[in-house]
């Protein structure tokens, strides 16, 4: 008996000795501090960089003309194939020619009409002022002969501008390109009665797409940037975000601001001999308005909350929060105007598992 009550008393002991130790390790563990997250960083360095404001834009013809039928007749002819680059002055369309070759025609024999009767008014008036100088007629025959030369000289500049008119009718038969450029599709088909009061007139549209012209709005705050700026470049990216290999220059800027949006309208203008854009394209364009002094980080780097943009700084082995103030990206990094200083060591990865003054280790 008394051996059972020894061993008993031996297996408490053990046991209260191993929970005492169990103890002091959660104590201990307790106690000791969590594990440095590992990061990367980059030393904060202000270095030059570009003034670059980005928008979408949209492209259009640098100039687009409406192609119109000028005189009433049957379209008997389409002379050019729709899509294709023509230059100024190709014949596209000829309308009906006949009706106004007979206009013609008849506006020349009464031309010579006209000038016949001013031949023979012109003698008589000459003859009668002899004859009223010699006091053979009265003076109001020779006021007459005279009157009736010049009216047949009136009827002669009449019939001359109705030559001119039936020679340029005619001349509106053959319906060629105000200016060089792409065509588009045939709003009319041939044996249509066109009229130049109807809508029948509108025959195609041309296009100039070289140079190409790229509309987009920018900000008060951009635009109190770009304006007045010298030697502005405007870079343009596809759809398929690669960039356009030539580079363009405003040549316009709107004078008010849109009320609604707060924008102003600008234009940039660019060569395009590949017509390699299109007019009505989305793109993106970059406006490049000089230099400055800024930091740059990985975009990764930056973060956000309720406050706005921040970045992790590597202070004495703990990360604490830095506001910044951002501006455009730059590839893949993003511009920080304000909350940096040279030699601040900006953490750029593990940013998840960072809290204000959680321990550090560099990778």
């Amino acid at each position: 008996m008394k051996r059972l009550i020894v061993l008993a008393s031996a297996v408490l002991a053990a046991c209260s000795q191993g929970d005492a130790r169990q103890q002091e390790k959660k104590a201990a563990a307790k106690d000791a501090a969590p594990a440095a997250v590992p990061v990367s960083v980059i030393a904060a360095a202000q270095r030059e960089v570009p003034v670059a404001f980005e928008a979408v834009a949209r492209t259009e013809g640098s100039r687009e003309v409406q192609v119109r039928a000028r005189v009433a007749g049957i379209l008997e002819q389409q002379l050019y194939n729709e899509g294709e680059r023509v230059k100024e002055g190709a014949l596209l369309f000829r309308i009906e020619r006949a009706p106004f070759e007979i206009e013609l025609a008849q506006a020349r024999a009464s031309l010579a009409q006209e000038s016949a009767r001013r031949d023979l008014a012109q003698q008589e008036s000459e003859r009668l002022k002899g004859l009223a100088d010699r006091r053979a007629i009265s003076q109001k025959e020779a006021d007459q002969a005279a009157s009736a030369r010049e009216q047949s000289a009136a009827a002669v500049q009449m019939a001359r501008a109705r030559l001119r008119q039936a020679e340029l009718n005619l001349s509106y038969t053959e319906v060629r390109a105000p200016i060089g450029g792409i065509t588009g599709r045939a709003l009319q088909s041939v044996g249509t009665l066109v009229s130049p009061n109807a809508e029948s007139a509108l025959l195609t549209t041309l296009t100039r797409g070289d140079p190409i012209w790229v509309r987009f709005s920018l900000s008060e705050q951009e635009f109190s940037r770009v304006r007045g700026g010298e030697a502005l470049e405007v870079e343009v990216e596809l759809a398929d975000g690669k960039a356009y290999p030539h580079k363009g220059k405003l040549n316009f800027a709107g004078s008010t601001v849109d009320a609604g949006t707060g924008t102003v309208q600008m234009r940039a203008e660019l060569p395009n001999p590949q017509a390699q854009l299109l007019p009505g394209q989305y793109v993106r364009v970059r406006v490049i308005a000089g230099t400055q002094q800024a930091f740059v980080v990985p975009q990764t780097a930056v973060a956000q909350n309720e406050t706005g943009r921040f970045v992790w700084i590597a202070d004495a082995g703990k990360a604490v929060p830095r506001q910044v103030r951002t501006g455009n990206w730059l590839g893949s990094d993003w511009v920080v105007l304000e909350g940096l200083k040279n030699g601040d060591e900006v953490i750029v990865d593990n940013l998840v598992r960072l809290r204000p003054g959680v321990a550090i280790a560099r990778k």
